[in-house]
């Protein structure tokens, strides 16, 4: 069983593709609770579509920086599990990530420069020494968070490695054109938004639309700028061009999904 301290740091917070049917995020929390009752456990989501490092990397990244320092962020959407991906703890000027080395705190990266990083090595921190090789949440990164939250110095967990060779996914930045930006879709909410990788400082104080799915939809500021049942595109309150349908399901009506791209258009 993993080692039990008490003197808590900050929050925690998990992330996953495991849904609510399951047991398995109350057990990692069952962990955690064994290892410190006091830290403070807030789900982020467990409404990941499976598999889809795309989606998580989008959801740690807006949701990272509201949060207090020091707080310890659990992701797991691992489909390789098991495998010969690392496990990894990664500490930043704010706070610390926990979880599989597979992309999946690319997004915090690419804003947040890590300043140390480890492969967890040290099964005195897991829950058992010989893991299962389909559940790490449980026997890996629930304990090594729940230790981190509790005080435990991030180079007791294993051995250090270069941040430089934490694994990026291949999103690709938007791309400047010659009639405006060339993006894609890089997250789809429940509400059906299409979100995509182009910043809100690409539009800012411009005149502008987008071209999707054989559409071209104009630039607003409010999703009731158009009529109910028409299609509008505005920067979101998570700082991104986003599409939207004022009332319905852009996802599902334009039929686009993750990476299919859109352009900017500026008049």
């Amino acid at each position: 069983m993993a080692k039990k301290a008490m003197n808590t740091r900050s929050h925690l917070t998990l992330l996953s593709d495991f849904g609510d049917r399951d047991v398995y995020v109350g057990v990692m929390k069952g962990i955690i609770a064994q290892i410190n009752p006091e830290i403070r456990v807030i789900d982020l989501t467990h409404q990941i579509p499976p598999q889809n490092l795309v989606a998580a990397r989008f959801c740690l990244m807006n949701a990272y920086p509201y949060f207090p320092d020091g707080t310890v962020h659990i992701a797991v959407v691992d489909p390789g599990v098991g495998g010969n991906r690392r496990a990894i703890a990664v500490e930043l000027a704010g706070g610390f990530l926990v979880g599989p080395d597979n992309g999946i705190f690319s997004g915090i990266l690419s804003q947040t420069p890590a300043v140390a990083a480890v492969e967890l090595t040290n099964p005195d921190y897991w829950l058992t020494p010989q893991p299962s090789r389909t559940f790490h949440g449980r026997d890996i990164f629930a304990p090594v968070g729940a230790n981190l939250a509790s005080g435990v110095p991030l180079k007791y967990l294993g051995n250090e490695i270069n941040p430089a060779t934490l694994l990026q996914l291949g999103m690709g930045k938007c791309q400047t054109t010659s009639r405006g930006v060339l993006g894609h879709i890089q997250y789809i909410d429940h509400f059906g938004n299409l979100i995509s990788n182009i910043p809100q400082s690409c539009v800012e104080g411009k005149t502008w639309c987008v071209q999707i799915a054989g559409l071209t939809i104009p630039g607003c500021e409010t999703y009731s700028n158009c009529q109910v049942g028409e299609a509008v595109a505005l920067v979101g309150s998570h700082g991104w061009v986003e599409i939207a349908i004022n009332g319905g399901n852009a996802h599902s009506q334009l039929q686009m999904s993750y990476q299919d791209t859109l352009e900017v258009l500026f008049w």
